[in-house]
């Protein structure tokens, strides 16, 4: 078992987040969902992580061209077993997992490091360490 208690997922979890991924993604494409508060947004699933029984499926969310992520992660929760009935529609597995939502940080995070690569302190840090490596290694 790798450190921190976590292991890889095996494959048979990948694939499976992944259909179940697709499978949302149609349904949250087609607008069956008619809750008010994510009308007229288009969201995007980045990613379905499994649990190791297949039982419970944490797909990550994020309105499509940015906005409050938290808010559509807890208005698809609301609606959790509306999602969970079409999803099961689709896909075909021995039991439909239980869907929990969260909103995806990647995106934030991303753009963080951006801001932090685009500071002035850094980007003279990153230039003098182009020229370290360009010279004769010495650092001078």
């Amino acid at each position: 078992m790798a450190r921190g208690g976590t292991k890889a997922p095996s494959q048979r979890q990948l694939r499976v987040g992944e259909e179940l991924r697709h499978a949302l993604a149609e349904v949250l494409e087609r607008g069956d969902l008619r809750d008010p508060s994510i009308a007229g947004i288009s969201v995007t699933v980045t990613e379905v992580r499994m649990g190791p029984d297949l039982r419970v499926a944490t797909a990550f969310v994020t309105p499509l061209g940015g906005g409050d992520a938290e808010a559509v992660a807890a208005a698809l929760t609301h609606a959790k077993a509306f999602l969970r009935r079409k999803v099961g529609g689709v896909v075909k597995l021995r039991y439909v997992p239980e869907l929990v939502f969260r909103a995806d940080p990647s995106f934030d995070e991303a753009g963080r490091i951006l801001r932090l690569l685009r500071d002035p302190e850094v980007a003279r840090d990153l230039a003098d360490g182009d020229e370290d490596r360009e010279g004769d290694g010495s650092g001078t």
